[in-house]
This record gives structure tokens, sequence and C-alpha cells, in this order.
């Protein structure tokens, strides 16, 4: 016998192919559905026809409708960037009562009401594994370094929607005596919970998930979802105990047990496969015995069935003790394992029927059966706005900027899998009939729609534009603070680039802020989550941890080493794990959000045995060239062919030479740019710089006045660009004037009249420096670099680049190629409010580093 709810206050007849079912009328709305069903019992104690056989083919065809709708409405959404949850909960919704469950086929062969318990059966278990993936993901970090919006929002996240909930519950109710006074908690719970998960993937889709807004919004739903939790195991242990508040209390034996017995328990089973996988290695071992195996998963798998188990036993629902159980497994490549073998398989297959039941129990049409519009009306803009709105009041409190305090509340009411458990549980206590849970998953559908649209909106402004066009070294002053990205893809691109950091010229009036970030491609997983944590920790970076983590430490190492001897500089070592496709959005939105004025990256090449170049990683290659191309700040790219031996240590400073570095100037911002960080370099004592400046010769001045028109083209970036020429000639002189006392700086000028002068100048007279700094000056049309382009062969490294890494000559010099960011770069990634902002983080939001956060001690 199954139970429902009637659209009206009559009975509607049964269709022909419905005569099998007799409905019984209960109290008010209320009706059940009777129907026979025939069962074949054999000698022995067992049926002899399993009722899972006659209800399994109705169910695998409602599985197929609901996965392959879903598929389609991902498709037809994707272009309005929904999150996969609308999509789910839609197709549940169309494949109920309110679309298709009409149809008098859909009804028979469908979806029957005796198949209900068997999709609630497996929808049950889908919870279960899915609330375990939650406890896998979730990282309690950043609770315990949250800043004071982060608690805040939280905070007011949690009562204000509990409150409103509260009264809304008692507004519907009100006429109705025998409302179960549980009810209201079910409503509470459903507009305070944000979906840690959910909201994970959304920030990692709009690239927020390094900015401080991101980082936020992430702290505060982690508190909310883990109140949110503890309010609903508490409202379901009361429910089935009755109203005995002692019925909650083997949950919480079983939750010490699981943290302080269980959990060291498996730090010491994953220490100790860590220990034999080590073991394995040093020896030469070709077998996989150290290794996390396909019966560590099978153990842990089961594990998530026992704990389920066990907070049945304890009177609550199978789903709490598999996220409990998934929240204390250490992170590590277990984690990993488990999530790359079940996740989509979970979320796929098992849990789409969730929807499914949502679906069914929800009826649009009747929407406002023997209720008023005003109050559906009301019910749905108040939960849909409840949580905003406390957002918004704890913003202003704290005087954060509107833009920002919208977009934070917007994503605070990102809704997932936990609220529609919610509603399913507040549904199966009466605390929901079929109007006010339609009510509800309306409310959770058009809150979790608008977010993606919503933040795409308020952080698409050009509003601040114009502080992004300053993000270079030629705007900044000399001796101002410099902010510097600098990306790594392994260990070997190490000294390289702390040696150009150690040549930059860190003083106490002039420091160096440097973010070090490891980066790494995201492999296996959907989307990356956030994780902030001590370098201490074992962290989940990668699908092989242990290579990864090995690198990422040796960087962290060298990165603090540099820190260590040098007080004015600052160092934050991050691990950015991402997809290498999108790995320059990234990089771009941190540079943005941290003000940096540079990004430096490693060149993408290595020299081979013959003298020639060749690829490290293609990938590599493609981060550089997007790097290129959106960077919202000057890139600068290394190429390392042994800077390091000639670097002087402190202790040597009067026994070993100085470091010999020349700029090469031809002309435009790209070149300024070079000659702004060269400027900052021949600061250093142990620094000598040349400045050679390339000027057009007799010739070439004479060519161009015996014919003005043949070769425009040509001529155009020298005659019809004079303002960028007077920009040169200014910055140059003003360079000239400042460093007029400095006997380590030269400055000379080199009239040329072709490319081929202008290599022949440098391998005769300036083939002798240890680091040459040039300026990329892409698709630049010069008289002066003529013939050039015809065998260039690296275009990331410009014209003069790529010269000087040829040249057979200067083998041994490593060469530093600058580019300044073009003004509509920064159009590009605005993401980020940066009022009020000079110092990488927005106020009143929390300023800790994104992507993984390896924390150095103070030296």
């Amino acid at each position: 016998m199954g139970s429902g709810t009637a659209a009206n206050k009559g009975v509607r007849p049964m269709a022909s192919g419905l005569k099998n079912y007799y409905v019984k009328r209960g109290l008010e709305k209320e009706f059940e559905v009777c129907f026979l069903d025939n069962r074949t019992v054999g000698l022995t104690q067992w049926q002899a026809t399993s009722p899972l056989m006659t209800y399994l083919p109705s169910f695998m065809v409602q599985l197929t409708l609901i996965i392959t709708l879903s598929r389609l409405l991902m498709i037809i959404f994707k272009p309005l960037r929904q999150p996969r949850f609308v999509c789910e909960i839609l197709a549940g919704v169309m494949l109920g009562p309110t679309f298709m469950q009409n149809l008098q086929q859909v009804a028979i062969y469908v979806n029957k009401p005796e198949g209900v318990l068997l999709l609630e059966t497996m929808g049950s278990l889908g919870v279960t594994f899915y609330m375990f993936l939650m406890g896998l993901e979730m990282d309690l970090t950043p609770i315990r370094k949250m800043e004071k919006t982060a608690y805040s929002v939280a905070i007011a996240g949690i009562i204000l929607p509990g409150f409103a909930g509260m009264i809304l519950y008692r507004l519907v109710k009100i006429d109705q005596e025998d409302a179960p006074m549980e009810g209201g908690f079910f409503w509470a719970i459903a507009l305070t919970v944000t979906s840690f998960s959910d909201l994970a993937r959304i920030l990692s889709k709009l690239k927020l998930m390094s900015t401080d807004l991101g980082k936020t919004a992430l702290a505060s739903a982690v508190l909310t979802d883990l109140v949110s939790w503890i309010l609903l195991v508490a409202t379901i242990a009361m429910v089935n105990g009755r109203g005995n508040v002692l019925r909650i209390i083997p949950t919480l034996i079983f939750m010490l047990l699981c943290w302080f017995v269980i959990r060291p328990l498996l730090f010491r089973m994953i220490k100790r496969i860590g220990a034999e996988r080590e073991d394995s290695l040093s020896s030469s071992s070709s077998s996989m015995e150290g290794q996390c195996s396909d019966k560590h998963v099978g153990f842990i798998l089961t594990g998530v069935l026992f704990c389920g188990f066990i907070t049945e036993l304890c009177g609550v629902h199978p789903m709490f003790g598999a996220f409990m159980f998934g929240l204390i497994i250490p992170r590590g490549e277990i984690r990993t394992k488990i999530m790359d073998k079940i996740e989509e398989f979970v979320v796929g297959i098992m849990l789409p029927p969730v929807f499914l039941v949502a679906g069914l129990r929800t009826n649009i049409v009747f929407i406002a059966a023997g209720y008023r519009y005003w109050l559906v009306a009301t019910v749905i803009i108040v939960a849909s706005l409840i949580k905003i709105i406390s957002t918004l009041l704890v913003c202003a409190y704290l005087r954060c900027s509107f833009r920002d305090s919208l977009a934070l509340g917007v994503l605070m009411n990102t809704k997932g899998v936990i609220a529609i458990i919610v509603l399913q549980e507040g549904r199966n206590v009466k605390g929901f009939d079929q109007p006010t849970f339609t009510w509800m998953v309306l409310s959770i559908i058009l809150m979790t729609g608008l977010v993606v649209p919503v933040v795409s909106f308020t952080h698409k402004s050009t509003r601040h534009l114009k502080q992004q066009h300053r993000m270079n070294l030629e705007r900044s002053r000399p001796e101002s603070e410099l902010r510097v990205l600098a990306c790594l893809h392994s260990s070997k691109n190490l000294s390289g680039l702390i040696n150009l950091l150690h040549l930059s010229n860190a003083t106490r009036k002039s420091p160096i802020v440097v973010f070090a970030v490891h980066l790494i491609e995201l492999t296996g997983r959907a989307s990356a989550m956030l994780i902030l944590h001590d370098k201490s920790e074992t962290n989940d970076i990668s699908s092989n941890p242990i290579r990864e983590r090995a690198e990422s430490e040796q960087i962290v190492r060298s990165f603090e080493s540099l820190q260590n001897d040098n007080r004015a500089v600052t160092v934050h070592p991050l691990t950015a794990v991402s997809p290498y496709a999108t790995m320059h959005e990234d990089v771009s939105n941190l540079a943005i959000d941290k003000h940096v004025s540079v990004i430096l990256l490693p060149y993408h090449k290595k020299p081979n045995d013959i003298g020639g170049w060749e690829d490290q990683n293609l990938e590599y290659k493609r981060v550089s060239q997007n790097l290129l191309a959106n960077a919202p700040c000057s890139v600068g790219i290394l190429v390392d062919r042994g800077l390091t031996r000639h670097l002087p240590l402190e202790s040597q400073h009067d026994q070993i030479r100085k470091i010999r570095i020349a700029m090469l100037f031809v002309e435009g911002a790209d070149d300024r740019e070079a000659l702004a960080y060269a400027w900052r370099m021949g600061a250093n004592p142990r620094v000598t710089l040349t400045v050679v400046r390339f000027v057009p010769g007799k010739d070439l001045l004479e060519s161009v006045a015996d014919d003005d028109d043949a070769d425009l083209d040509v001529f155009s970036a020298m005659f019809e660009k004079e303002k960028e020429k007077l920009l040169d000639d200014d910055y140059i002189n003003e360079f000239r004037f400042r460093t007029m006392h400095n006997q380590f700086i030269t400055y000379m000028e080199k009239p040329v009249n072709s490319g081929d002068q202008i290599v022949s100048t440098i391998t005769s007279a300036h083939n002798d420096y240890d680091l040459y700094i040039v300026g990329r000056g892409y698709d630049r049309q010069s008289p002066m670099t003529s013939g050039l382009a015809d065998w260039s062969e690296f275009p990331e490294l410009g014209l003069i680049g790529d010269t000087l890494i040829s040249v057979d000559s200067l083998m041994s010099a490593s060469v530093l190629v600058m580019q300044q960011s073009p003004p509509v770069a920064a159009l590009a990634n605005p993401r980020v409010s940066q009022k009020g902002n000079t110092s990488g983080s927005n106020k009143g939001f929390s300023s800790d580093h994104p992507f993984v956060s390896h924390r150095l001690s103070n030296p």
C-alpha cells in the first residue's frame, strides 16, 4: 500500500489501465493507493519469486529516462552555465506528475506506485555513498583559519534563515492543528544549508577559487554545512525517538568513536602503506605491493556500508555514518583513488533516483491546492532571498563593497543534493505536503539557477579596469614594492627563477613579495578543490602524491631559503592543481587578486645534445602562450642556461666578479618593461648593467626619406607611432638621469640599418654577458629588425630573444624576455573588486593564500 497527496478534495477516477489500484481517502488532502501483489511462495521459507526482479525492469527504465533527460538538459542549459544539479532536479520534475506522469503509458509502465519503494531504496543507497564522497571532499582546515567576515556570514546565514524557516512553517500550518512540531526544523534546515561541493564546483567553473570572495564563501559554506548536519542529525533522532532528546546519545558516541578510534587506525594503515611503497621504490622492485591497491579501496567502501548500518541502528539515516567515515579518512593517495574510481558512478548512476523521487513528489499544476496564491509567492520569495539578505546585512556592518557582498550572498544561496535530502526527510514526517514540497523545490531551483548568472554579471564589470592598467613595472616606481608571481612546472625550473629573484634587488625600501606557484595538472577529477594547509601536512594535490609532494616540498624549502637569506623578500609558496587548458585563467586570476606586477615563467624548451632545443612538455608551451595572450600584467619568460653558476654568494662577495647583465632596447612598451626590470637589477651591488639602445642608422633614415610610400607598412611602427617613440625617449631619459651617478650602469646607443646589423653588433661587441634582458615585441614591425622574422623559430621569445638563444657564441648566456600587458588584456578577467585594496586582499574578506598554501615559518 502506498501513500500520497491528493490534488484536491475529490478523488480522480482511475483510468482503464489503472483499474488494479484502489484509492482510499485519508485525512484532509492525504490518500492511500492500494494494489494487489501476487507472489509465488516455494516450499522453503524463502519466496520463489524475488520482489526485486518484479520491479527491477521498471527501475531500469526509470533510471535510463532520468539520466538521458538530465544529460539532454545539461546540453540545452550549457550556454546559461547552469550547474548539473539544476538540470537533474528539472529532469526529475519533468518525469513527475507535472508533465510526463500525466501520460497514461508513463503512469502504467514507468512510474508505477508499487515501484516507488525500490526507487527510494536505491536512492537511499546512492545518497549514502554520495555523502561519503562529500566527507572525502570536505576540508575542515578553513574553519580553524576563518576570518571575521567568513564566520560572521556563516553565523548570520544559519540564524536568520533558520528563524525564517520556522516562521514560514507556522504561517503555512497555522490552521492545521495536527501539523508536527518537528516540521519547522526541516524548513529551517532546508533554508540554512549551503552545498559545499556544488559551491566549490561553481567557483572552479567561474575561476573564483583563488580569490578572497571564493575563499570566504567556501570557508562559510564548510561551517554552515557542519552546523546544518548537526541540526539534521538531532532533528531526525528526535523524530525517530518521538521527542526523546536522549536518542541522540548513541549517534554522538559513534561520532566520537570515529574521530578518536577509527581515525587514528586509518592514519596508521595509510602510513604503513606509504612506508611499504617507499621501501618498494628504494629497492627498485617492480612490484606494486606498497601502493594503494584495489583491496584497500574495497576495504574503505565496505566501511561505508558498515558505518551507515551503525547509524541506522542509532536511529538516524545511514548517510550520516557514511559522511562521518569519509570525513575521517586521511588526505592522500587513497582519497584520490577512491574519488577517481567511484565518483562518476555514484553521481551519474546511483544518485539520479533521488531526483526522480523528488520529481514524483512535485506537482507544479496544483501548486496552490488548498492555499492562497499570495502565500505561495511569499514563501518562494522569502525562501529565495533570506540567505542573500542575511549576508548583505553582515557585509554592510563590516563595510564590505556591495558588489562583493551581493556575489557572496548569492554564492551562499547555492543548494544541492543535501537540500533535497532535507526536503525528503521532512516529507516523510509530514513536515511538507505536496504543495509546500513543490514550493521549496522551486525555490531551490531558483536559488541555485541564479548563482552563476548573477556572479558572472557582478564580476565582469569594467568599473575597476583602470587600476588593472597599472599592473606593470614601467608605471611603478623603481623603489616601490615588487609583487611577483613565479610559476614552476617542476623542480627543474627552480634554480633559475630563484637566482633571478636574488638579482632583483630586494631591500627594505623596495621589498619583493613572491607568490611561488607549483603548477600541477588536474587529472581524474571534475574540478579542483580549495585546500588551505600547513606545509607539514599531508595533502592530496595530485593523483601521484609521493612524487608531486616531494617536488612541492623541495620548492617550498628552496623559496624558504630565499626568504631566510634576505629579510626584504616575502615568499608565499602555493600549489595550483588545474587542467592545462584553463591553467592560465587560474594564474591570471591569482595575479589580479594579489596585485602582481609581473608573472615569471620558465621557458618550455630545454637544450639538447646537438645544440638545438626540444620541448619538455607541449602543454607547458600551451600554458605559456595562453598567459602571453591573456595575462593581466607583465610576463617574463626566463631561458636559464647556467645563471646559477655565475651567481656570487654573500660570503664570496669580494672574491667573485659581478654578474654582467645587458639590456637590449629596440622600441615599444615591451622594451620599456624590460628596461624597468633591468633598472631594478642595476641597483643591486653585485650587478653591472649595460643598456644598449639600437637606433635607426643613417642609411635607414635616408631610405625612408627617398621612399615614403612603397614601404609604408614596414616603417609604420617608426614614423606613424610618434607617440610610442616619445614614450621611449622619455623613459630612457628618466632612466639615464636617475642612474647617472651609478658607476656600474652604462648606457650606449648603436645605430643599425637592419636586423643583421643587430645580430653582428651583439655577437661582436656584446657577447660576454651572463644575462640578457629584452622585450618580446611580438608583431612589431620595425625596420631595425627587418630580416629577423624570416629566421624566427620561437615566437614566444620575440625576434631579439629568438636571436639570442640561436647564436652559437651566446650558448652560455641566460635570457629574460619581457612582455608588458596591453590594456585590453586586463579586460578579460576582472574577477575581484580592487576597491580599497593595496595589499592583495579585499577589506573584510579572508586573506589566506589560494590553491594549496604552504605556510612558511618566520625567519
